[in-house]
């Protein structure tokens, strides 16, 4: 016998979304199969929605290219690096090779008769994302950066993966610089914002951590390796792409004027190097990590978390609270606004208590400006 739906069941149905295309922009990031697992299971399994997987990031869009994800092809990839769906970090819709192609991405979610987008990225997507509510589209982002950058967020997922690499990477170079009496300098991705240097300095037992928030004095971090090198014969230095110099500049790698974020930072390690090597007589060697922090298979916890902020996602689409960004604070899943974290960057603040961790441990960040937070009062000694 066929089910009978009720007037009130049918009618809950008819107001719930049919149509939900994800996408994931920028670059690559551990978690990422996760999270649209966690969007497209969820509103699969909840409503029924048909799940449209736009690829390339907003070049999909832009190229009018996406395709129906089944409940099958998001089975199988909670363990995968990369996107299924393919991504792109320079097609902003707004300025793409010199036109503006928003209208048109308008046109096409329109014409995929879409209830909603949801956005997997960091700011620069999530950025996008809040220009394109302003023409009507309904957007959910889900925050995904290794940088760990993205505002009103306590952490984003890529996070927890990109750290772990650098952290073996250097409990690997620690049996070099001991054998061979060296200093070595690891470079580490994270763009203006020291996330990542500072959670690996901290786990991988660095004696110097340099980050883009603390302009460093070359003098003070070649007083630390000499120090340690004179108690220890060897000394493990961290520093962040866009670390500098006091009165210096950052390093570029290079510049793409049609890229959301045109200014690729690097070199700072083989800098940091040149500097040091007329300050010390130790051997010193630089490694740049580069893409291996942004590759391969996600840890359990950003698998988790990733999965978590997809889920929620979806249920924020169901609820049609739309134009509003997953985050998490106090260890607990919210939303906010999309403008709320368009535009913006979290760099570390004074306080933040990974921090205050190394100050109190005399871990050298290369200047005098920074005080270790007294524990029975807010002020610093």
């Amino acid at each position: 016998m066929a089910s009978i739906t009720s007037p009130d069941q049918s009618n809950e149905l008819s107001n719930k979304p049919s149509r939900v295309a994800i996408l994931t922009g920028g670059g690559d990031c551990p978690g990422l199969n996760a999270a649209i697992r966690g969007v497209a299971k969820t509103l699969m399994l909840r409503t029924k929605t048909e799940i449209i997987g736009i690829e390339d990031g907003f070049l999909g869009f832009i190229e009018r290219r996406s395709r129906t994800l089944t409940y099958q092809d998001c089975s199988g990839i909670l363990s995968l690096g990369g996107t299924m769906i393919g991504t792109h970090n320079r097609a902003n819709p707004f300025d793409y090779k010199g036109e503006d192609h928003s209208a048109a991405v308008k046109r096409y979610y329109d014409e995929l008769a879409l209830d909603a987008l949801v956005i997997i990225g960091g700011d620069g997507t999530l950025s996008i994302g809040y220009e394109l509510t302003k023409l009507g589209m309904n957007i959910v982002g889900v925050p995904k950066t290794i940088d760990n950058d993205l505002m009103c967020t306590e952490r984003t997922f890529g996070f927890d993966t990109a750290v772990s690499i650098v952290t073996d990477a250097i409990d690997r170079l620690r049996t070099t610089g001991q054998s061979h009496k060296r200093i070595m300098i690891v470079e580490t991705m994270g763009r203006n914002a020291g996330w990542i240097a500072l959670h690996a300095g901290i786990a991988g037992g660095a004696d110097s951590i340099l980050i883009p928030e603390h302009p460093y004095d070359i003098k003070l971090v070649a007083d630390a390796c000499n120090k340690r090198m004179g108690t220890h014969h060897f000394s493990i230095v961290v520093v962040a792409e866009g670390a500098k110099p006091i009165d210096g500049e950052v390093c570029t790698r290079e510049t793409i004027k049609d890229s959301p974020e045109p200014t690729r930072l690097g070199g700072i390690g083989d800098q940091l190097k040149q500097q040091l090597e007329q300050l010390t007589d130790a051997e010193i060697r630089s490694t740049t990590l580069g893409h291996i922090q942004r590759g391969g298979s996600p840890t359990s916890f950003d698998r988790i978390f990733a999965t978590n902020l997809g889920s929620y996602a979806a249920e924020l689409v169901i609820n049609k609270q739309y134009n509003c960004a997953v985050i998490q604070r106090g260890n607990q899943l919210s939303e906010v606004s999309l403008d709320c974290v368009a535009h913006k960057t979290r760099n570390i603040p004074n306080d933040d208590p990974t921090l205050q961790t190394a100050l109190s441990m005399g871990i050298c960040f290369g200047t005098k400006a920074l005080f270790r937070r007294s524990a029975k009062s807010s002020e610093y000694e």
